[in-house]
Order: structure tokens, then sequence, then C-alpha cells
């Protein structure tokens, strides 16, 4: 892929990642931003440092204000023209619908890239393999074992599965048998094609059913 022949179109994007921890939407999220030369704005950098409030305060306040604090800084870079990628597991309807108005606001387009690994042991294997190498103590508020991310998805209790109305969505299988670049290359054409950007990346069928692609427009 050829960094300096891609553009995104006349405008700023908004280029949502969706996904569950240990989903493969960070790595996915860094390879984007790398590509695009936009700035990655990660939820997680920010609920990271707010450890020294947790013991006082609600867990689920710290949580919305680490959402609120990525909309802001998006809402800056979207005013100054930038593309951005927002990093976030983008759970709840309500973190949609806050998007839509940040979009409308910016006149920025929206779009949604969400990471579903249909390869559930594989998933487990890197979520705990992660949980495994964080000693830093950075991330002690995301799940480091499958029995702690299946008590995740018992609180969150279906909402994560909402309609996306019109805004643009592509699924990904971050556990498909293809390499990231062939991965990022995917989801760089869906963003070019759904963002009027001027150059588009063409990905083989094959490569696109081995991902599992799913789009809606």
């Amino acid at each position: 892929m050829n960094q300096e022949q891609f553009t995104i179109g006349q405008g700023p994007v908004i280029i949502a990642m969706k996904g569950h921890p240990g989903s493969g939407k960070s790595t996915l999220a860094q390879s984007i931003a790398r590509v695009l030369r936009c700035p990655l704005i990660d939820k997680d950098d920010v609920r990271d440092c707010t450890s020294p409030l947790e013991p006082s305060t609600p867990d689920q306040l710290l949580n919305t204000l680490s959402y609120d604090v990525i909309w802001q800084i998006a809402s800056t870079q979207l005013r100054l023209g930038l593309s951005v990628v927002l990093d976030s597991p983008l759970s709840r309807r309500s973190h949609l619908d806050s998007l839509r108005r940040l979009s409308a606001s910016s006149a920025a387009s929206l779009l949604v890239v969400e990471c579903r690994p249909r390869d559930h042991s594989e998933w487990r294997r890197r979520l705990e393999r992660r949980g495994l190498g964080e000693g830093d103590g950075s991330s002690w508020h995301k799940p480091s074992t499958w029995q702690d991310l299946e008590r995740l998805l018992e609180e969150y209790d279906g909402c994560t599965n909402y309609e996306f109305g019109d805004v643009p969505r592509m699924v990904v299988d971050t556990t498909a048998p293809v390499g990231l670049g062939e991965m990022v290359s995917a989801v760089v054409e869906f963003i070019a094609a759904h963002a009027g950007g001027g150059h588009s990346h063409k990905v083989s069928n094959e490569v696109s059913t081995r991902m599992y692609i799913g789009c809606n427009s």
C-alpha cells in the first residue's frame, strides 16, 4: 500500500473502532492511523490515568468521563480539519449517538470498523497472552482472563448489539487467516468508498471472504 497515494476526501472523517477487549481493534486501529497518517485517540490512554480516582469514584463515572475526554480531543482535531481514528469498545448505543452529534457539529463523515473474532479459541489465547504481558499495571481496568471477559459480556446484557442506521459499518474477523497488511488494505478501501476518498485500494474477493467482512451503508 502506498501511503502517498491515499486521500480520504474533501472533509475530515471519524473512523470509530468497535469491539470487545482482546478483539484486535487496537492493533488494527494503530495500523489504520499509521497508514492514513491521522491522529489515533485511544480511550484506554485516558482510562489508564484514572486509577488515583478509583477508590472514591464509581467505575461507571470514570468510564463515562474517559469517553467524554476522547470526544473532546477528537472535536479539536476535527476543527483543525484532521481525520481521527477513535479506539474504544463503542459498547453502547449512547456512544454512537455522541459520535453522530460530533460528526454533525464538525461536518465530518462517520464510519465504524467493528472487530468481531470468529475463532473464540484464538481470541481467548490473545486475550490471556495480553493479560500475562501487562505487568506495569496500566491496564488494571481491562479483563485479563476469558472468565473476566465473560463476566463483562454478562454485564453488557446484549446492549453492545444495536442498530447503526445510516452510519456505514464494516465488520472484520480479526482472527481470519490473512496478514495484518491485507486487513488494513480492506479497511482503507472501505473508508475510501464511504468517505469519498480519491483513491481506492482493490481487495480480492478471496481475501474479503476469508476476512468475513460485512458492511452496511
